[in-house]
């Protein structure tokens, strides 16, 4: 008999796997071409030929059992040296190679870090729309997610319900710029009302308090727009980094922390994340995509691709009708649902064989998220059923 923590998280597995799945079954019944499956964030893109030769040069010329075996749990200390530079180089920050863990991806560092400052009761803020499973990392250390709602006309944050909705059990709040879903940026503006608005919290409540940045898609802006770094605004400040979107390694599972070296606690910090890295049974990053990090850090995928198939899809989709923020960043446009029932809607347009995730999913019901990290095709394709849906609402004729 499983626990009862667990029945409840298995009730509630995520929608977007479970559409992911259900994408499957309708490709082997369909056909994968007439399945237009925007579910799952999965890149596209595949990863910058250097990665490649990146791995077989390591293969080729350095020792089997350093590239695959155990690094320290904080990563190889050549490693973290190299991103602690390349991040003052490019942020002008002042971290040290103690500043730095790698990590399963930007997910397995925020349960890292979620291990280490969370207590039972404890709150972690979250701004809608968020990414579902912040619910479910808050609720692994038995702490509570507060949902802040959106400023629904930009997707921006609400500081008005942000600052109300912090307590004296408030000892986290994350962010996730660019975002998933909105493909929204915070601007420096932004972030520095968030910093003034946690400074006036810590000193109120005599606490400290952690602004965690999730930045999957630090490298997926377009048009020029510029994602600021979190520690130059606010001196608490963690950052999640994965490689997942930047070189298209969602499944090798390689990140890092970085933690600002003026952060409270932070020697404590620290050490709490390497003995969490152990005993969440990570025990260390991947050794070998630890390496790839050296020689490939600053690649990218070609975000030509996401660019276009972003410009065509919120085109064709504010043409027939539907209301949509013009994303920034990341890959994903997040419409608003023209029902209430947000479920209901994307359940509707499986009849035309398009697969959506429900905004309540991201703590934001009334809109759907579209996934545009796919093929080219699959949008233009998509076109006639996505017509079949509004007319279907009455959104066109």
């Amino acid at each position: 008999m499983i626990s009862e923590k667990m029945k409840d998280l298995v009730s509630k597995s995520s929608v977007i796997r479970a559409m992911f799945e259900e994408g499957k079954q309708m490709a082997k019944i369909y056909g994968k071409e007439n399945v237009y499956d925007f579910s799952l964030g999965n890149p596209s893109v595949a990863p910058p030929e250097t990665v490649k030769e990146a791995i077989k040069d390591i293969l080729d010329n350095e020792e089997p059992t350093f590239v695959h075996g155990y690094t320290s749990n904080s990563g190889y200390e050549d490693v973290l040296q190299f991103v602690a530079e390349k991040l003052n180089q490019k942020f002008g920050t002042d971290f040290t190679p103690q500043c730095i863990a790698m990590t399963n991806g930007a997910a397995g560092g925020i349960n890292v870090i979620f291990k280490v400052l969370l207590n039972p009761g404890d709150e972690v803020i979250a701004f809608a729309p968020f990414f579902g499973e912040y619910r479910n990392y808050a609720v692994n250390y038995d702490a509570n997610l507060v949902v802040v709602d959106p400023d629904f006309e930009k997707m921006q944050i609400n500081f008005k319900d942000f600052e109300s909705k912090i307590t004296h059990k408030t000892k986290a709040v994350i962010i996730n710029s660019p975002n998933n879903p909105s493909g929204v940026i915070y601007s420096e503006e932004t972030l520095n009302t968030v910093a003034e608005i946690l400074y006036k919290k810590q000193k109120e409540f005599g606490t400290s308090i952690y602004l965690v940045s999730d930045e999957p898609y630090r490298e997926l802006a377009y048009d020029g727009a510029v994602v600021p770094y979190v520690t130059k605004f606010y001196k608490n400040a963690i950052v999640g980094y994965s490689f997942s979107k930047t070189l298209s390694l969602p499944g090798e599972r390689i990140g890092y922390i970085a933690v600002s070296p003026e952060a409270d606690s932070f020697e404590e910090i620290m050490a709490g994340v390497s003995v969490a890295t152990r005993i969440l049974g990570f025990v260390n990053a991947p050794s070998l995509f630890q390496r790839v990090v050296l020689k490939c850090f600053d690649e990218k995928s070609d975000l030509d691709v996401y660019d276009r198939n972003r410009k065509y899809l919120y085109n064709m989709l504010t043409s027939l009708g539907f209301e949509c923020i013009y994303p920034q960043g990341a890959f994903y446009l997040f419409p608003k649902t023209p029902i209430a029932d947000d479920a209901k809607f994307c359940n509707d347009a499986k009849e035309f064989r398009i697969l959506m995730v429900p905004g309540s999913a991201f703590g934001c019901p009334g809109y759907a998220r579209l996934a545009y990290c796919v093929s080219f095709d699959t949008i233009k394709n998509s076109e006639e059923s996505f017509r079949k849906l509004a007319k279907k609402y009455g959104m066109i004729k």
